[in-house]
């Protein structure tokens, strides 16, 4: 019999916190799921944390030798049976209740293609600086006020993915809230996760192609970081190091050094056009926008003492005369501004505070689980 939801766990030496995240899809009040966990060849405490577990929902296969980080998610997929697919981390932590939610909202909406939901953020002690406390922000994504519960017409999604092309992002690409229906990822041409980061192109893909898509406010999932994320070595402005451990490249003609998740963007909004040219009607990515944020991005860097001012000014030098005359001649964009004025001539703010708007510091909590605890807590009145 097909399970309701497929949940894919891929983990690269997660062996600290994929118990945390076991448990929390385990605990689920829906029994209709299989868990697929697909171990990239773990040399941590990992093997010996799933050899433990005897539910025989969960099934897990064993990759024999590091594959790149979307290599190892169209591994888990392959495994999937399940009618509805969704994806977590292993520093991730789905909330009591989830499933049985989402089978209802699915349920009452006719089963649609793709359904998009909200969660918290949580950010582990050492994760986006060196300190002890950890951090945690509401909401993980801040949708704008057109978003209402129900569907997603498609002129919305056309115009979601044509932000995408000027550096706007207004839906979080993030696996850990969506949920996708097997049927329409098997009508994917090629590979379902493709490099530099497989979320992302996933997602804008089935915004211009699926059926029907439905927006849901609930925060059902707590994204995490953790020591061991990718996440970790973007706020701690470590980009290629994390790219290493993704296994994966950010390269294109014309790219620069500085925000890797920038450039992956580029990377995969080259790609969108590439293989979805008739639908995206002739629109071209904005190079100046590009800049713009990226030369935020440096300023941030020497700002935080990431490079020296001689790297700083090194950067500069390798804009050609082109994007020199993009960057004079950039559209006024308010909020990008905004953000280029804050971060030159306002208080200098931590890493996580620059980087991540809205992150809150958080003691006394330790990890996924225990924030999961207190949040719940909050929910029901009895946390403090």
């Amino acid at each position: 019999m097909t399970p309701r939801f497929s949940v894919l766990l891929p983990t690269r030496n997660g062996g600290a916190f994929i118990a945390d995240c076991i448990h929390s899809v385990l605990s689920q009040d829906f029994a209709d799921f299989e868990l697929i966990v697909s171990d990239n060849a773990n040399d941590d405490d990992t093997p010996r944390v799933l050899a433990g577990i005897t539910d025989p929902r969960v099934k897990v296969i064993r990759q024999q030798r590091v594959l790149p980080v979307h290599e190892n998610w169209n591994a888990a997929l392959a495994a999937a049976s399940g009618a509805y697919m969704l994806m977590l981390g292993d520093d991730d932590y789905l909330l009591p209740g989830a499933l049985r939610r989402l089978d209802q909202v699915l349920s009452s909406s006719g089963d649609p293609d793709c359904a998009l939901f909200n969660g918290f953020s949580y950010a582990a002690p050492n994760s986006v600086d060196t300190g002890t406390d950890s951090y945690w922000a509401p909401f993980h994504h801040r949708y704008d006020a057109s978003f209402i519960p129900g569907v997603i017409e498609r002129a919305k999604r056309t115009a979601i993915v044509r932000d995408m092309f000027r550096f706007r992002q207004r839906i979080p690409l993030n696996m850990q809230t969506v949920v996708l229906s097997m049927g329409v990822i098997g009508s994917m041409q090629g590979a379902v996760f493709r490099p530099p980061f497989p979320d992302h192109y996933l997602l804008n893909s089935l915004l211009i192609t699926a059926g029907t898509w439905i927006y849901v406010p609930e925060r059902l999932v707590v994204v995490g970081v953790s020591p061991k994320s990718f996440g970790r070595y973007f706020y701690r402005q470590q980009g290629g190091a994390g790219l290493a451990y993704l296994g994966i490249e950010t390269r294109f003609p014309g790219a620069l050094p500085g925000n890797e998740l920038l450039n992956g963007m580029y990377q995969w909004l080259i790609l969108l056009l590439e293989n979805h040219s008739t639908a995206l009607g002739g629109i071209k990515i904005d190079r100046s926008a590009y800049l713009i944020r990226q030369v935020r991005f440096w300023w941030l860097q020497l700002r935080h003492g990431a490079i020296s001012r001689s790297e700083f000014l090194r950067r500069f030098g390798l804009l050609s005369a082109r994007d020199g005359g993009l960057l004079a001649a950039a559209p006024f964009d308010a909020e990008v501004w905004r953000r280029l004025f804050s971060t030159i001539f306002r208080r200098k703010r931590t890493h996580a505070e620059a980087l991540w708007s809205g992150l809150r510091p958080l003691s006394g909590i330790a990890n996924c689980r225990e924030f999961a605890g207190w949040i719940v807590r909050q929910d029901s009145g009895t946390g403090t």
